[in-house]
């Protein structure tokens, strides 16, 4: 799932012609694209989409998101590398495939395209 997710500006800095920032989500700090955004400054609150900060909005609405996205444990799903994301997929069940006439359970993506491509 991709959220948009609310974060607020710790640092601000230019890498090759484009504005950066280190945003935190509660926590977890990633680097973001503030091309979009010129007015943010350090301590602003800004939705990130995909790495890309959409819009400034006020603490109060960033923290009950934030608040709300730890409830349903979404923020673990959303920063969750990628060892995470097939261990908790392992350790869930992933359903079985549709488009598989072999009925197979794959944990990515690739091994879904390589069945797939065998069985044409």
């Amino acid at each position: 799932m991709c959220l948009a997710v609310p974060g607020k500006v710790e640092q601000i800095w230019e890498e090759a012609g484009a504005r950066m920032g280190k945003v935190n989500f509660g926590g977890i700090v990633k680097d973001v694209c503030l091309a979009y955004l010129p007015e943010v400054a350090v301590g602003d609150y800004t939705i990130v989409h995909v790495g890309f900060a959409l819009s400034k909005i006020d603490e109060e609405s960033a923290q009950a998101t934030l608040q709300a996205f730890r409830d349903l444990g979404l923020l673990d799903e959303e920063f969750a590398t990628e060892e995470q994301a097939l261990k908790r997929a392992a350790e869930q069940g992933v359903p079985e495939c549709p488009s598989c006439k072999e009925n197979q359970k794959h944990t990515t993506e690739a091994q879904h395209n390589a069945a797939a491509a065998k069985t044409i």
